[in-house]
């Protein structure tokens, strides 16, 4: 079996820059209270009328241009977000058409934070069967969905978008993929309306049920708990012994709460890569971004083994492992 490799990796992020001051007003919180909660100094917000498409397929561009492939040689462009430009068609339409990538097929996927590593395994499954170019995106605009008296959210979150382009028997291998959905806890992290359960409604509006919503406490409890025991096991089934670990990029979802846990994962040999002082936690996007902005600086060498780990809303959990 051929295995799929990572040829070029690409990222972008909105221009306007958000303060923690800013992010904070209406919630009562300040740049010292988000930076000791979070690690959090600013983020990126989306422009009026930019989307997440718009993201992605700028996002998109920067792969293509990495890897050296044409937009025309993609067979599969596959989109991971929960803030998709509208309920439908999928938002990797819209991508496809920015792109001019007229050979590909186009669909979304949703596993929230965890989106851009399910994505990175449904198209590495693909690719495997049928052969080709995929190009993997993950892309959020939080900004649109965010309370803005709610402490809890609203500073953590920012917009951008991350991609990278696969194919069989070139680049980075991907060495091993795993995907894990805790579906009991599926209303730690939601956006109650909006959906056939809760249509965005007057009522619903009235009521704030439009905006993103997390149990904090629980969250973490969710990764401090879990993340451990699921990053040993997927490290085992892939005869990856820890110490062999040499880069570890995670999900930027709090930086606080990433180096307790990073302590916990016993990775002795791995750098732990953190875009999320500058960037927030931009949901789906927060992987590839932070991996392409660590390729872009040449962190990574022959050999080098990166592991990838998301978590979030569903619950959700996803790793890849990718050989450099």
């Amino acid at each position: 079996m051929t295995e799929v490799g990572v040829l070029g990796t690409g990222a972008y992020v909105p221009d306007r820059v958000v303060s923690n001051d800013e992010a904070g007003a209406a919630a009562g919180v300040d740049d010292a209270w988000v930076v000791r909660k979070t690690a959090i100094r600013e983020r990126r917000w989306a422009a009026p009328g930019q989307a997440a498409s718009d993201l992605a397929a700028s996002a998109g561009r920067a792969a293509l241009r990495a890897a050296g492939v044409a937009a025309g040689e993609l067979s599969v462009i596959v989109v991971a977000t929960s803030t998709p430009d509208r309920p439908q068609p999928p938002t990797a339409a819209y991508v496809q058409h920015l792109l001019g990538a007229v050979n590909a097929a186009a669909f979304d996927i949703n596993a929230v934070c965890s989106g851009e590593v399910f994505a990175l395994a449904v198209a590495e499954g693909i690719l495997t069967g049928r052969g080709g170019c995929a190009l993997v995106i993950g892309a959020d605009v939080y900004s649109r969905i965010l309370n803005p008296a709610d402490r809890r959210t609203v500073v953590l979150f920012g917009d951008g978008a991350g991609a990278m382009v696969l194919a069989p028997g070139r680049g980075a291998r991907i060495r091993n993929v795993a995907a894990h959905t805790f579906g009991e806890l599926a209303d730690l992290i939601e956006v109650p309306a909006g959906g056939s359960r809760l249509p965005a409604d007057r009522a619903a509006l009235e009521a704030g049920l439009q905006y993103f919503t997390m149990d904090g406490r629980a969250v973490r409890a969710f990764v401090e708990d879990r993340l451990p025991l699921l990053t040993k096991q997927f490290l085992h089934e892939s005869g990856v012994s820890p110490d062999a670990v040499t880069h570890f990029v995670p999900h930027q979802a709090n930086g606080v709460m990433l180096d307790a846990v990073f302590t916990e994962l016993g990775l002795p040999g791995a750098t732990m890569h953190l875009t999320l002082e500058r960037y927030g936690n931009t949901g789906a996007a927060s992987i590839p971004i932070t991996l392409a902005e660590a390729a872009r600086a040449g962190t990574f060498g022959p050999g080098d083994l990166i592991l990838l780990a998301g978590f979030g809303g569903g619950m959700a959990a996803g790793f890849a492992l990718v050989e450099w």
